[in-house]
């Protein structure tokens, strides 16, 4: 799963490594290495626009992690759909019509997971907080879906009362024997992988074209799939310390590697 990850960069950095266009506003995004869900994070989505000359326009617009589908009551469901799993994602009515029309990608410069005590270690041993980043430094993308949310107790007119939301797609993990280092560490990490994708894939998931079917978003989700040990090899897994279990604490300092801090 992807529970708290870390997006330091700026904004017009994530324009020119996205190919996204420059916002029509000055998005306000300051950097966090401890994002949690329903914080505010960056996404890059495409729309059509034809009458512009252009297919499609790619953008980066700034969400509450956390999808809140447009038949939910309230905010509620957002805080319990941060992830989607991607082996039910064209079944499950908070994420179905997403899928099909309103797919995203979610930046990130690494993200944390806890790796639990084993089996039979005493009561007292705790879960291990890791970072994990691309080792070259450039950004992942996670596969994801938006939708927007209209606050119906807000005045018409109003721009609050429309509410951009997202969530990041998990797929299982890589086995823990896996031939690949990389891949093992993850496979013995956790069991749940947030999907990673190519520049390739990418480029595919982004488009704005709504599918026909639920089969053809489940294809497009396979490829999101298929790809994901292959992009996440190029990973490193680094033990970090503890703080990074209270969403209070953020700073540069929580992706030291715990051989740093002592």
């Amino acid at each position: 799963m992807c529970g708290r990850y870390v997006m330091a960069r700026a904004i017009g950095d994530l324009v020119a490594d996205s190919g996204a266009l420059d916002p029509d506003e000055e998005l306000v995004l300051p950097p966090s290495w401890n994002v949690a869900p329903t914080a505010d994070v960056a996404v890059v989505l495409e729309r059509a626009e034809p009458a512009s000359g252009a297919e499609t326009r790619r953008e980066i617009h700034v969400a509450r992690w956390g999808l809140v589908p447009p038949w939910a009551k309230d905010l509620s469901v957002g805080s319990r759909a941060f992830n989607a799993r991607s082996e039910t994602v064209t079944e499950k009515p908070t994420f179905r019509s997403a899928v099909r029309a309103r797919r995203c990608a979610v930046p990130a410069d690494g993200y944390y997971e806890w790796l639990k005590p084993e089996a039979g270690a005493p009561k007292s041993a705790k879960k291990r907080p890791f970072y994990v980043h691309p080792e070259d430094g450039s950004p992942i993308y996670f596969a994801g879906l938006y939708e927007w949310w209209k606050d119906e107790g807000v005045p018409d007119g109003d721009p609050s009362r429309w509410l951009l939301s997202c969530t990041i797609l998990t797929g299982p993990s890589p086995e823990a024997d896996d031939a690949d280092p990389t891949l093992a560490q993850l496979g013995g990490l956790h069991d749940r992988l947030p999907l990673p994708m190519d520049r390739d894939t990418l480029d595919a998931w982004l488009e704005p074209e709504k599918l026909p079917t639920a089969e053809a978003a489940g294809a497009l989700v396979d490829r999101v799939r298929e790809q994901a040990f292959r992009t996440a090899s190029g990973w490193s897994l680094e033990e970090v310390g503890t703080a990074v279990g209270n969403v209070r604490n953020n700073g540069p300092e929580l992706i030291e590697p715990l051989e740093t801090l002592l």
